[in-house]
């Protein structure tokens, strides 16, 4: 006898329309992750009493936990589809969008906050053109090492959807950006903006909304030391208003 994953989705048809539940049934196979469990339903987008429905909307693009694209909450858990594998999992299997990006349609959600905070604090490393600059300054291997942590962010929301902080209504940037803006302080050319881009992170919104409840650590897929991330932005934040005035 064929032996069935009992699912249990949340859906919704736009951006305003309600949210209602779904239940699914679909043929098990061994190795199966939420991902397959999903493709299955496309392939024959019925209900468990057999009503045929609109297939259910996701994104997904790696499939190997790099891209964050196929993040959603799962048995009340954020994590990634990808990695979630049926044989671990409790059914029926609850799968919801995340609550703190606006949902487009079922389980895809419109993640652009992140990276619009991502440019507001500079996120990145300023070139001046394309012509060759000759070889760039060398990092000592115990600051690769932490920069390589850092650069694991994939931007998923993990962080932001446990974040007691961190809403659909307020301004916080959340502490996926705070890391990054962390990991170009430490890169030997992009600390060149570093006062720039303290200035942008003590903005409205910036680290002095975050209550440091340190649930984005324990969220993170990556295992991200976001919170040292924090703590030493906070020490790089007072000693650049220390040497500031002392320029005046």
């Amino acid at each position: 006898m064929s032996k069935n994953v009992e699912i249990l989705v949340k859906r919704q048809d736009s951006p305003k329309a309600p949210s209602y539940w779904v239940e699914f049934s679909v043929p098990y196979e061994e190795g199966m992750n939420v991902i397959s469990l999903l493709q299955g339903i496309r392939r024959d987008p019925k209900d468990k009493s057999g009503k045929s429905v609109t297939p259910v909307t996701w994104e997904s693009s790696c499939l190997e936990e790099v891209c964050g694209a196929c993040t959603m909450v799962i048995n009340g858990k954020v994590r990634q589809a990808c990695t979630a594998l049926v044989d671990q999992l409790e059914q029926p299997i609850k799968l919801e969008p995340m609550s703190k990006f606006p949902v487009e349609r079922d389980l895809r959600v419109n993640r652009q906050r992140i990276f619009d905070n991502l440019k507001k604090v500079n996120a990145w490393v300023e070139v001046d053109g394309y012509h060759d600059l000759g070889p760039g300054p060398r990092q000592n291997p115990d600051d690769q090492t932490t920069t390589y942590k850092y650069s694991e962010c994939m931007s998923c929301g993990c962080c932001m959807e446990v974040c007691p902080q961190f809403t659909k209504d307020n301004d916080f940037i959340g502490a996926a950006v705070l890391g990054q803006a962390r990991l170009f302080n430490m890169h030997p050319t992009g600390e060149m903006q570093m006062p720039k881009r303290l200035d942008k992170v003590t903005d409205k919104g910036g680290i002095q909304d975050c209550g440091l409840a340190q649930q984005c650590v324990k969220a993170c897929p990556k295992h991200i030391p976001l919170v040292e991330a924090i703590g030493q932005l906070q020490r790089d934040i007072t000693v650049n208003k220390v040497f500031g005035s002392l320029k005046k």
